[in-house]
């Protein structure tokens, strides 16, 4: 496991569903964010502090919730993303199709990635990624 001073001083998680299609579609995704997040940052030694993990263990877990997170997966897939859908703003909505939720100011560090089936999750990680959300995301959890 990773150590825990790594992760309170300077770590953040990628949060998806514990379901069996959640597990199928969306953890590679989460894996992709985090390879993208390691290629901007350019720093190998953040491999350790971002950490993927399920929504049941982030629950379950209140010393995980100080940390900046982002959760991948729509509401009925991922009990997090059901929990941000009433508690955080959306800073983009396409449709009805998918959603980015998160403060843009950044005064809070969790973020919400979802679309209503596979592919526009796809598209939302795309749009947080290439609209620059996730650089200024980044900013702010890393400096």
């Amino acid at each position: 496991m990773i150590p825990d001073d790594k992760l309170a001083n300077n770590g953040m998680l990628i949060i998806t569903g514990a379901s069996l299609k959640a597990e199928t579609f969306d953890r590679p995704l989460a894996y992709k964010l985090k390879d993208t997040i390691l290629g901007i940052t350019g720093d190998p030694g953040l491999n350790e502090q971002i950490v993927v993990m399920s929504d049941m263990w982030y629950l379950s877990s209140e010393a995980l919730h100080d940390l900046p997170v982002v959760s991948i997966g729509e509401p009925g897939n991922n009990a997090l993303s059901a929990y941000f859908f009433k508690r955080l703003a959306n800073a983009l909505v396409v449709d009805d199709v998918l959603r980015i939720q998160m403060d843009v100011e950044l005064h809070d560090l969790r973020v919400a990635l979802w679309g209503c089936c596979h592919e526009n999750t796809v598209e939302a990680i795309e749009l947080f990624v290439h609209n620059g959300y996730l650089e200024k995301f980044l900013d702010s959890v890393f400096d």
